[in-house]
């Protein structure tokens, strides 16, 4: 199963002037994973190959799993629902920001870095911090 290292040495090819910070590389062991996790990884290998060409990237799917198990991750925050035309609250955009940090503070890296493909959602965490001030004042 692959595994995601942080902050580790690469082997002899990789080279750091900073200890490896901001790092991440992926190593392979065939004997690493219990069934379920194994069976997890082949869900999410083949839901990728399925939606590959609507959908280019992969979402981190893997990494997110392994690493929110290895911290015991539970999100403690209930997840807002809006329903159409129904206006949005200072509570319910409030509890939505707050559901977000702490699943992306969990996400954190020891060393400070998100290890990830950042394609979208953490551009958009400043943006979604200042539209709930403005909305919340």
């Amino acid at each position: 199963m692959w595994k995601l290292k942080i902050a580790e040495g690469g082997g002899p090819h990789l080279y750091s002037t900073n200890n490896f910070v901001g790092r991440q590389t992926w190593e392979f062991d065939p004997h690493a994973g219990t069934p379920e996790d194994l069976a997890e990884v082949e869900a999410a290998r083949r839901n990728f190959y399925q939606n590959r060409h609507r959908v280019k990237q992969n979402s981190d799917v893997l990494w997110r799993s392994q690493f929110l198990k290895e911290r015991n991750f539970k999100q403690s925050i209930p997840q807002v629902r809006v329903q159409d035309g129904e206006e949005i609250t200072c509570e319910a955009a409030t509890s939505a920001l707050r559901r977000a940090v702490r699943y992306y503070a969990a996400l954190q890296a020891s060393d400070g870095h998100w290890p990830a493909e950042n394609a979208g959602p953490l551009y958009f965490t400043a943006p979604l911090v200042i539209f709930n001030y403005m909305i919340c004042d």
